[in-house]
């Protein structure tokens, strides 16, 4: 069976996911459509299929794009869960793409032969290991924060003319914490003009003065001159502050520290994430715990507002100053626990939610990514499997 769901489109890939096979297309004049055909595929005869289905394809953009008697109904979109595969072992996911290719960077050590690695993609759905942004902690690190071996929480964001990197450092359970920036020419190692450089101290929390967390810090855009810096665990909650486009380094001309979520103790809400979505700011935040394996009750929360320095309220109106949140993805499951630490893709016309879950059985954190799809003003993702 074939069924045409949302706008059209030209260029498609394939999605194989629960014995359904997904197409996305897309044709520059006319936008896009999502196909899906529910069929009971044979491993070894999956090429023949694709053929079949590829000529049946053929002929129905041709009725369309010629506007024959092609007849389908305005159905709501889908959200779907990509299958994805390849070096998928990552923790606190960043995602942006540069050229044709998708880079993730994530939470590691030198364990794995570098400080956060990177993962790269052509397709959203086959990932490879791309080595990683530093080999070692940065030298300011070790005065600022001695002791501290690991770097957290990647962001990345690209803004006057180059990448900028945020990343976190800190004591794991105080808030002697600190976001530094790295920034890079190019995402592309091939690039003569690819050399990660290290700028340092962004903003650092201090125990014992601090009621914050300078830790999961994220990049909002909301013009060439402004730049916001977000951030925020545990403790008083999620803040922002707006930053110098030209350094990458807090605002010397405004200096105000934003309030923008937080919750009743233990003020378990972190690693916040704020897109723009048509009029409305949209600030992504994560409930509860992470870092326990299949303990881990992580579950990504979202609040909206009309200015990206707030107020945000959830779906209900409640303020997220007061606790607010409305559900994006939870575990549903005994398969995956914890989803969370999610980063938003606006990728062209499509949107993605992209975050970690851990293995129902194992406990390893593993990169996720859904589709997201809008419905009443609010974002609506797949569940997990």
């Amino acid at each position: 069976m074939l069924s045409v769901i949302g706008n059209l489109g030209i260029d498609w890939q394939w999605i194989f996911q629960d014995n359904t096979l997904y197409g996305l297309i897309h044709v520059d004049l006319v936008g896009w459509i999502r196909i899906i055909i529910n069929h009971k595929f044979q491993a070894t005869k999956r090429k023949a299929h694709m053929k079949q289905i590829s000529a049946l394809l053929v002929g129905l953009l041709g009725s369309i794009v010629f506007n024959t008697s092609v007849v389908f109904s305005a159905v709501e979109p889908e959200v779907l869960m990509l299958p994805l595969e390849g070096d998928l072992s990552v923790h606190d996911p960043a995602i942006i793409r540069e050229g044709d290719t998708y880079y993730v960077f994530c939470t590691g050590g030198r364990w794995r032969g570098g400080l956060l690695p990177i993962r790269t993609s052509k397709d959203l759905c086959h990932w490879e290991r791309g080595g990683s942004v530093f080999d070692e902690v940065p030298s300011w690190v070790s005065t600022e924060i001695p002791g501290v071996r690991g770097i957290w929480a990647p962001d990345i964001s690209y803004f006057n003319n180059q990448y900028h990197l945020y990343y976190s450092v800190s004591r794991f359970g105080r808030n002697d914490s600190a976001i530094g920036l790295a920034v890079n020419k190019t995402l592309n190692p091939a690039d003569p003009n690819y050399k990660w450089i290290d700028k340092g101290l962004v903003v650092r929390s201090t125990q014992g003065q601090d009621n914050w967390n300078a830790i999961d810090g994220n990049i909002v855009i909301e013009n060439m001159d402004k730049v916001w810096l977000n951030w925020g665990s545990f403790w008083s909650g999620i803040k922002m502050k707006r930053i110098d486009p030209k350094t990458g380094k807090l605002s010397t001309k405004d200096t105000t520290l934003y309030s923008l979520a937080r919750r009743p103790s233990p003020g378990a809400v972190e690693a916040p994430f704020i897109i723009r979505h048509e009029e409305l700011w949209y600030l992504f935040v994560s409930f509860d715990f992470c870092c326990r394996g299949v303990n881990s009750t992580y579950r990504i929360m979202v609040g909206r507002s009309e200015q990206v320095t707030g107020p945000y309220v959830d779906k209900e109106g409640t303020p997220m100053m007061e606790g607010g949140g409305t559900l994006v993805i939870e575990a549903t499951t005994e398969n995956w626990k914890g989803p969370g630490h999610c980063a938003i893709l606006q990728d062209r016309t499509d949107d993605y939610l992209v975050f970690h879950a851990y293995h129902g059985r194992t406990g390893r954190a593993e990169l996720k990514i859904s589709t997201l799809v809008w419905k009443d003003g609010w974002p609506k993702a797949a569940p997990l499997p």
